[in-house]
């Protein structure tokens, strides 16, 4: 069976080389969303059961991602959905928020696709 990771991320250029590191992983394919609200209108819709992990920025118009993770984590449904971070925003705490928020992990831009795509492996196993 097939599951879809999830990317949140508004900037193209950040896009591509984490697909091409997702897509090493066996049965997994990637969706892409521009922002918090098409998130939650994603995992909420037809194709929601199919996502494995959510993978999102923190800086996206509309419902950022610290808002994005607070929402998951509070409905039962996705409140063990692995959430990566994976975010140019390193001031003001933004790995503490973030992880105290219930992501899973924060990776600071530039980040390693490599290193990515290995915690992500690892959550999915757990």
């Amino acid at each position: 069976m097939t599951r879809t990771a999830l990317i949140v991320e508004d900037t193209p250029m950040a896009i591509t080389p984490l697909e091409v590191a997702l897509a090493g992983i066996a049965n997994l394919e990637t969706m892409v969303v521009a922002d918090g609200r098409k998130a939650i209108d994603y995992l909420e819709g037809d194709f929601g059961a199919n996502v494995c992990a959510v993978l999102t920025d923190l800086n996206m118009p509309i419902l950022d991602g610290f808002e994005l993770i607070a929402h998951l984590r509070s409905l039962k449904k996705f409140s063990s959905l692995p959430v990566l971070v994976l975010s140019g925003c390193t001031e003001n705490g933004a790995a503490k928020r973030s992880l105290d928020l219930g992501a899973n992990a924060f990776f600071a831009k530039p980040y390693s696709p490599v290193e990515v795509r290995r915690k992500l492996e690892e959550l999915l196993r757990a």
